[in-house]
């Protein structure tokens, strides 16, 4: 068992002389540790449930309604076993762009943002805002932020691409009916170790006053930070630290991660050409459409994978469009 093979190596002499190599094999058998420890939880809970059962027939609707946790936690666990990318295990970097459609693309910005906070927070994971830029009148611009937990850019790989919003606009006088769109785009978080090279003269660094939230301090200084990879045409802003060193820190890191996601991006591309699969958002097509109107729907153009309960899914219900994601991604692979 991998879990026995991983205690045995932390036990060794000299385990900590590697210091990445050991944090990745703490990390990994702490990870498969609390698997087996969930598998072990849900075997005992449904246990009692069939106990309780055999009990007393009458208590049917009762244990019905107590299994449905118990259920979707199996689910989770068994995405699990669809994780087999360098870094799906990790934690990720999400950033949320407005693109094409005005004040409604910034607004959809913002709307996409508050989905991904209450998903994540749905699934127990941590998030951190990094990085807002307001709209002109409404909305985000750009929103950069964290999300930690086990499988976390596994789980994110899912909503890269463009997703595409179609309503009656809130802010066109006429109230006619407009589509926008927003990019998201999901990398690893790689820590500051990582095996990512960038050569100074390949990078612009510029300095700006910080805005929104963050008190008097934030605001009154250049603290925030904008790193240009010029090759690549990568931007990245960070403004949440209180100094600009930690803002450039922080900021590296994300790049890094971003350049990571990059290759990884390209080898799916390639590998899809290849089997001659759909693209699995990468380029400018939308990967999801969100229509509140003429009727309600949000549909995945990857995996035709629809819900008619559109409020349920920007409150965070997507765990659906997910799972489709990751059993499909898996059956090309195979």
């Amino acid at each position: 068992m991998r879990t026995a093979e991983l205690e045995h190596e932390l036990g060794q002499p000299g385990f900590w002389d590697d210091q990445q190599r050991a944090a990745a094999r703490s990390a990994e058998h702490a990870r498969l540790t609390r698997r087996l420890e969930r598998y072990d939880r849900l075997n005992r809970e449904y246990a009692d449930a069939k106990e309780l059962l055999s009990l007393d027939e009458s208590l049917a609707n009762d244990v019905e309604q107590s299994i449905v946790p118990l259920r979707r936690e199996l689910e989770r666990l068994q995405e699990d076993a669809l994780f087999s990318g360098e870094y799906d295990a990790g934690d990720a970097v999400v950033a949320i762009q407005a693109d094409a459609g005005g004040t409604d693309a910034q607004d959809w910005a913002e709307i996409l943002l508050r989905m991904y906070e209450r998903w994540a927070a749905n699934r127990g994971f941590q998030t951190e805002i990094l990085e807002t830029s307001p709209g002109e009148e409404y909305g985000i611009k750009s929103a950069t932020f964290t999300v930690k937990g086990d499988n976390a850019y596994g789980i994110l790989k899912a909503e890269r691409g463009k997703h595409r919003l179609v309503r009656l606009s809130p802010f066109d006088q006429a109230h006619r009916r407009h589509t926008s769109f927003a990019q998201v785009i999901v990398a690893p978080l790689l820590d500051e170790a990582a095996d990512i090279v960038i050569d100074d003269d390949d990078i612009r660094i510029d300095t700006f006053r910080s805005s929104g939230a963050g008190g008097q301090h934030v605001n009154k200084t250049d603290s925030a930070v904008r790193i240009t990879h010029m090759p690549s045409n990568i931007v990245v802003s960070v403004q949440n630290e209180r100094s600009q060193m930690a803002n450039k820190d922080t900021a590296m890191k994300i790049l890094r991660s971003r350049l990571a996601e990059k290759a990884v991006e390209e080898r799916e591309a390639e590998l899809a050409r290849e089997r001659g699969g759909v693209n699995m958002g990468f380029g400018g097509n939308a990967v999801r459409s969100y229509v509140l109107h003429p009727y309600q729907l949000v549909k995945d153009h990857r995996t035709n994978f629809e819900v008619g309960n559109i409020q349920g899914v920007l409150d965070g219900d997507l765990d659906g469009f997910i799972r489709a994601y990751l059993l499909q991604v898996a059956g090309d692979g195979s």
